[in-house]
């Protein structure tokens, strides 16, 4: 009986602790309270960068906290500050309901004590990484860092830049010690233009720090808008390698398509066909051949042959299938160029017209478009070219390549180019493309939209 009561006077002791546990106040993690400040906006995120990548990020971050956007291009600048995206990938909405400041000025700057670097990591003309853009970021930083500031940067790099090449020039120019004044992280960016599926916060987002607490504080921080939740890599190396390789492998699968089709094109066989079977198979991975432009796969992949160079190993697979990808604007030149001999004509005094100019369908970046490098090739060939595009800015591509770009076709051409699959374009049909050309015309379908809809013109695809 003295038992009985013993279990019955305990049990009754857990459960009335068991109730009172969710009135417990329980003790804040230390990245929760990090995040604290932050969220009751007594402490200030800041961006810089604000291009494809940087101007997403900043204006999510601004739903919660408060931002500030910094880049060096007042312009760009301005332009935000009414609401407008000069990459014209957000709409006005975007901005509605976000604290954010927009400015140019370094000292509106120092407000900040979190900052996320943003800027483009592009490569010069032998393909050499050109760092001038984070160098300047990393001096930015440098002037209006404070102690107990945290750093993360989102520019695609090669393993090892941020510590070994972006930390000491911040502490050259700040006097502060990395790690006991300041901390480092680093999460890659995985921004996809013109993709309205896989946008910012539907996506995984890889994060890491240069110690534990600083890991868990811009897991923290990242965490809180980015929906499926955030990966913390093993380190700040490693968070850097997996950037640089998954646009490595996009940009090998690619090559792999694009000698496909040099293969196929000589044994007469439809490339898109072959591909279609293949692609009953469920592990089959479902790659197109075409021009490999834009400011990641045809960039990154030279980011990390880069650092391999320098620690003695010449990468073969990588280069090779980079060698391939560049190399298909003259492929595609050569056989226009086949194509207008077969037919009698001189291409010295024939037109050809190009449409598409961007790097990818749907959007109008420029940046790195393997497009003019075709333009290029066909003017070398003696080509007459005209190029026109349904989304690119006329004055950029002036800027950017010294190609004037036609509002619309003049005609007539012996041979047209399709580039890039905007939407505009797809509508098309034979008539259309009747109507823009000379007798014995060809029709270079780069991206395969009018398979099976051509009859009257000579067609070709890869």
């Amino acid at each position: 009986m003295q038992t009985y009561y013993l279990l019955t006077y305990y049990t009754k002791k857990i459960a009335i602790f068991l109730l009172n546990l969710p009135f417990r106040k329980r003790k804040m993690t230390d990245s929760q309270q990090f995040i604290t400040g932050f969220t009751n906006k007594q402490k200030v995120i800041g961006v810089i960068g604000l291009g494809y990548v940087g101007l997403p990020i900043a204006l999510e971050l601004a739903k919660k906290f408060k931002v500030i956007g910094f880049d060096i291009n007042q312009k760009r600048v301005d332009m935000m500050k009414n609401h407008i995206d000069p990459s014209n990938e957000l709409t006005k909405d975007a901005f509605v309901g976000c604290d954010i400041e927009f400015t140019a000025d370094t000292e509106i700057l120092k407000q900040a004590t979190f900052f996320i670097v943003a800027v483009p990591t592009p490569v010069d003309e032998h393909n050499v990484p050109d760092l001038k853009p984070l160098v300047g970021a990393s001096n930015t930083i440098g002037k209006v860092i404070k102690k107990d500031d945290y750093v993360v940067f989102e520019s695609t790099v090669y393993p090892g830049c941020t510590e070994d090449d972006c930390v000491p020039i911040i502490e050259n120019v700040s006097g502060l010690k990395f790690r006991d004044d300041f901390k480092i992280g680093y999460s890659p960016e995985r921004i996809n233009p013109g993709d309205t599926l896989h946008t910012l916060t539907k996506i995984t987002k890889i994060v890491s720090g240069c110690d534990d607490e600083s890991l868990e504080n811009i897991a923290a921080i990242y965490g809180s808008i980015i929906e499926p939740g955030v990966y913390k890599a093993a380190s700040i190396k490693v968070a850097e390698a997996a950037k640089v390789i998954e646009n490595t492998q996009r940009d090998l699968n690619i090559a792999l398509m694009n000698e496909l089709s040099q293969v196929f094109n000589l044994m007469n066989i439809n490339t898109y066909d072959v591909l279609e079977a293949a692609g009953t198979k469920w592990n089959f991975l479902k790659f197109q051949p075409g021009l490999v432009g834009g400011h990641c796969i045809g960039v990154d992949p030279y980011y990390l042959t880069y650092k391999s160079n320098q620690l003695g190993y010449k990468p073969q697979i990588i280069l090779s299938g980079r060698n391939i990808n560049d190399g298909m604007p003259n492929y595609i030149a050569k056989k226009v160029v086949q194509y207008l001999l077969k037919k009698g004509k001189n291409p010295s005094q024939c037109r050809a017209l190009i449409m598409g100019a961007t790097f990818k369908e749907n959007v109008t970046d420029i940046r790195n478009s393997k497009v003019f490098n075709l333009y290029k090739e066909l003017k070398d060939f003696q080509l007459d070219v005209e190029m026109v595009d349904a989304l690119a800015d006329a004055h950029e591509v002036y800027e950017e390549y010294n190609v004037e770009l036609k509002s619309t076709a003049t005609g007539k051409y012996d041979v047209v180019v399709v580039a890039v699959s905007h939407d505009a374009y797809k509508q098309l049909d034979e008539n259309y493309f009747v109507n823009l050309t000379n007798e014995d015309a060809i029709l270079v379908d780069i991206k395969n939209m009018y398979k099976s809809k051509i009859s009257k013109l000579e067609y070709w695809t890869l």
